[in-house]
């Protein structure tokens, strides 16, 4: 009879050891996954920032070469393609390589950034912004202070 106890004790303390490392493996999971997903979300807003940052500096000089701002990002594409300084030296302008592929594309769900020129006021003005958040550089107001400011700096 000892001995049939004595079984009953470790089959109970095996279930037991079970259940504490699948719960053990649960709260694990339950902390860093949340923390996982905020870290990956704040990677892509990163990258999102520097593509329009990018974009950005890609606008100033098309700016500075032709006095004015290209009607559409495909212009300001075939410029930044044609210009040997921008293409030669992307590490001291860009910061590092771009790819010139997916430089026009938010990295969060692949669309465009959606670009806009206002020349009705006395200093042209552009704005350039984030389909999928409230990120944008620049403004349509006329506003030549803001021609250039990012909405997160």
């Amino acid at each position: 009879m000892a001995s049939r106890s004595t079984q009953i004790r470790i089959g109970i303390q095996a279930l037991l050891f079970v259940a504490i490392i699948g719960l053990a493996y649960f709260l694990y999971y339950s902390i860093t996954e949340p923390y996982e997903r905020i870290e990956r979300q704040q990677r892509i807003t990163e990258q999102t920032r520097s593509r329009m940052a990018n974009i950005r500096t890609a606008l100033i000089d098309y700016e500075r070469d032709s006095t004015s701002y290209p009607d559409s990002l495909d212009v300001l594409l075939q410029h930044v393609r044609n210009d040997s300084i921008l293409m030669n030296s992307q590490d001291s302008v860009f910061g590092g390589p771009v790819n010139l592929d997916s430089l026009l594309y938010s990295p969060r769900t692949g669309k465009r950034f959606q670009y806009a020129v206002s020349d009705t006021g006395q200093v042209e003005t552009y704005l350039l912004e984030d389909p999928d958040t409230d990120d944008q550089i620049g403004t349509l107001s006329g506003d030549p202070t803001q021609t250039n400011a990012a909405s997160w700096e």
